[in-house]
């Protein structure tokens, strides 16, 4: 089975990535910037990487943190207010400046590709400031193996549904996710990769970057900081 291209369906702008704007302007926070307020003082700077429509960025900003969201969407930036966006891959980015903190969700790092992981992690080390922290959403491989096609969840009003899951190849896995809000449904299709910790330890490294710990009970967030071990 081969790869698939990044694709999304339904009502509103989709983004290149197949991300579907209207649902993720549905979206709430999740704790991620309370995360990052237990690593970095408040008043800190922060890079977001792949802000979308501001759904983390403007906790942050109630949170007393300078953010600088980052999106290659115009229309996913579009929605973001109080902070300085930057309409970006965040593979080419290069601002001449480092934060107290780099956040790259979306579990972005999970990406088929090896040259774009390579990528996204050597933008966080070049954008992460001497002592500052790397913030990174993946999904652990127990997460990974645990998915089934057909499982549902919700949140609040909003129906997520894990519609097809195939095998692309070792480790590569082609999925399409369902979102469903009143008479409103998008679908978003991709790949990932299956990551081990001793790969996502490997692929940090290469980018000069260190583990240091998981900041959740299921591990979905790690902490990385400059340095080798």
């Amino acid at each position: 089975m081969a790869i698939i291209p990044r694709s999304g369906t339904g009502p509103g702008s989709i983004t290149p990535d197949g991300s579907p704007v209207e649902f993720y302007t549905l979206l709430k926070p999740r704790g991620e910037a309370e995360l990052v307020a237990g690593v970095v003082p408040r008043g800190g700077s922060v890079l977001e990487l792949g802000a979308g429509v501001g759904r983390v960025t403007h906790a942050l900003l109630e949170h007393g943190f300078e953010v600088v969201a980052v999106d290659e969407s115009a229309e996913m930036l579009a929605h973001v207010r109080g902070a300085r966006t930057v309409q970006a891959r965040a593979q080419d980015l290069r601002l001449e400046r480092r934060f107290d903190a780099v956040t790259l969700g979306s579990f972005l790092v999970n990406t088929a590709d090896e040259d774009d992981r390579r990528e996204l992690l050597s933008a966080c080390a070049r954008h992460v400031a001497p002592g500052g922290a790397v913030l990174i959403e993946w999904t652990p491989p127990e997460t990974h193996d645990a998915r089934r096609p057909g499982r549902v969840r919700t949140d609040g009003d909003i129906t997520v549904t894990l519609a097809a899951l195939e095998k692309a190849g070792p480790g590569l896995f082609n999925a399409t996710m369902r979102y469903t809000h009143g008479d409103r449904v998008w679908t978003q299709s991709f790949t990932s990769r299956r990551l081990t910790d001793d790969d996502l330890r490997a692929a940090l490294a290469e980018c000069g970057l260190r583990l240091d710990r998981f900041l959740t009970e299921d591990r979905a967030w790690a902490l990385a900081v400059p340095g080798l071990p």
